[in-house]
């Protein structure tokens, strides 16, 4: 008998839940099937048989925790190889049988790597239905992972059968389609290339996937007139999005195109149900954990911008062409940070059952907000960084926040993070604890307030500032002190960059 193992988890990831098994005790399993979703805090993975034959044993029910190392279960071997064996045979002669001819080749359609450690994604909606006529380069899907949409388009001219319906789970390699390509497809194919695309939509607009399909519905844009930087000339959503925030002069030109873009509200039904997408489901999961393991409160304080504001203002064209990047606000709260948390070290520390880690290094999440939801990746040991090299390192990880290239090492590991809902308006907010993190400092909107400078009232540019911690581990003396240090350094900025 073969086991079925837990595999390797990731770093710092010590067990996983049995989320669901696809076989019963005593059905017939091929070699590297599906048989059970584990689910961790940070990732879900699939476990396949290690071998044809019959699963003989379930060690572990759906809902139990599990380590790496566990045996899950029992593949008995050889049992259902033979029958395993016909089925995608017969399923090959039958695409292959799809065009006429009978030497036709069946070309699979796989789903492609989708980016380190990105270990599945869900099947989108389908652009062509089974037995539709495809050309090569064709975009036939999209896959949709918890950090970026993957296109796929047709590897080959034929006929198309589709064996992962959309919503499916999948994996990197995994056959989702076969093409049925044959000599009279591939030679229609050419001649047909052009004219079918123009019959099907009565149009000469460019392909477009689901996603920019929507973009280019809610802001009434003329796909014509996006330029595309995708993959074989195709627009991305990140196209469409830009062009949304251009000037739409472009659709007076032609209002006959998109008056119909945007449907009355009394056509529209009263509710949606939409499945969230994988990273909506883990950001939803892990905020609620947070609530629910730490003991968590908020302090305030309020912090004069003049000075940091005047600094900016005097330096950041030289700023910017010494060091090619723009001088932002968020270097210096980041330099502050740190200089508050080498003050105060339990701001900078976690709890381990009944231990607390104290970190000697600082490594800064930064929230940042992206089409598909909030992500917090990490600038590693930002207190060796000068000003440019926290506004380089943040500037990267945002741009690969927002094209969903992050990898997961770039996203776990922080030891103390902050976030800015002032690019958004806000005036104040309390923010959720990034566990297993210990505070995370929100940022808010400047705003011009009458204070009181001594003894005269002046209109000075303000942001409030709020310290969400773990009063488990952090005081409220610490906390205050913690807030009080950063205005202190914000309000003399000279007292950080002299590190005083």
């Amino acid at each position: 008998m073969a086991d079925i193992l837990t595999p390797a988890l990731g770093e710092s990831v010590a067990e996983a839940t049995i989320a669901k098994w696809t076989k019963k005790v005593g059905d017939p399993v091929k070699r590297d099937e599906l048989l059970v979703e584990l689910e961790t805090d940070k990732v879900s993975l699939e476990v396949v048989s290690p071998a044809d034959g019959t699963l003989g044993e379930i060690a572990f029910a759906e809902g139990d925790t599990v380590t790496p190392g566990a045996v899950l279960g029992k593949v008995t071997e050889g049992a259902a190889a033979p029958a395993g064996e016909t089925a995608p045979k017969a399923d090959e002669a039958k695409v292959a049988a799809a065009p006429k001819g009978d030497g036709d080749a069946s070309v699979p359609v796989q789903v492609p790597t989708m980016g380190e450690s990105v270990a599945e994604g869900s099947v989108g909606t389908w652009q062509k239905k089974s037995g539709d006529r495809v050309a090569k380069d064709e975009l036939l899907v999209e896959i949709e992972t918890d950090k970026v949409a993957v296109e796929i388009s047709a590897p080959a001219d034929g006929v198309l059968t589709i064996s992962a319906e959309a919503g499916s789970t999948v994996t990197p390699g995994q056959v989702i389609g076969h093409i049925a390509a044959s000599g009279e497809a591939a030679a229609a194919a050419p001649k047909a290339e052009a004219a079918p695309a123009k019959a099907a939509s009565g149009s000469d607009d460019p392909h477009l996937s689901p996603a920019v399909q929507r973009v280019v519905a809610e802001n009434n844009l003329d796909p014509k007139s996006i330029q595309a930087t995708g993959p074989k000339g195709n627009i991305t959503k990140a196209d469409a999005l830009k062009a949304a925030a251009q000037p739409q002069a472009p659709a007076a030109a032609a209002p006959a195109k998109a008056a119909p873009a945007a449907p009355p509200r009394a056509d529209q039904p009263r509710e949606e149900r939409v499945k969230m997408t994988r990273l909506r489901q883990t950001i939803a999961r892990r905020l609620k954990e947070s609530q629910n393991t730490a003991a968590q409160l908020t302090t305030f304080n309020e912090v004069d911008m003049s000075a940091i504001m005047a600094l900016r203002n005097r330096y950041k064209d030289a700023f910017e062409k010494h060091h090619g990047i723009k001088l932002g606000f968020m270097s210096f709260f980041v330099k502050a940070t740190i200089a508050a948390l080498k003050e105060l070290p339990a701001v900078n520390a976690e709890i381990d059952g009944t231990d607390i880690i104290y970190k000697n290094h600082y490594d800064i999440g930064v929230a940042v907000g992206t089409e598909k939801g909030l992500v917090v990746p990490v600038l590693r040991d930002a207190d060796v960084l000068s000003l440019a090299g926290i506004e380089k390192g943040i500037g990267d990880l945002g741009r690969a926040a927002r094209d969903g290239d992050l990898t997961l090492d770039q996203l776990q590991g922080g030891t103390f993070t902050i976030t800015n809902g002032g690019v958004y308006g806000s005036l104040m907010s309390t923010p959720i604890l990034n566990m297993p993190q210990a505070g995370i400092l929100g940022m808010h909107n400047i705003v011009q307030r009458p204070v009181a400078i001594d003894g005269k009232v002046e209109i000075r540019p303000m942001m409030y500032l709020a310290l969400s911690y773990d009063h488990r581990i952090v005081d409220g003396k610490e906390a205050v002190t913690f807030l009080v240090r950063i205005k202190e350094h914000l309000e003399d900025p000279q007292r950080f960059l002299l590190d005083l």
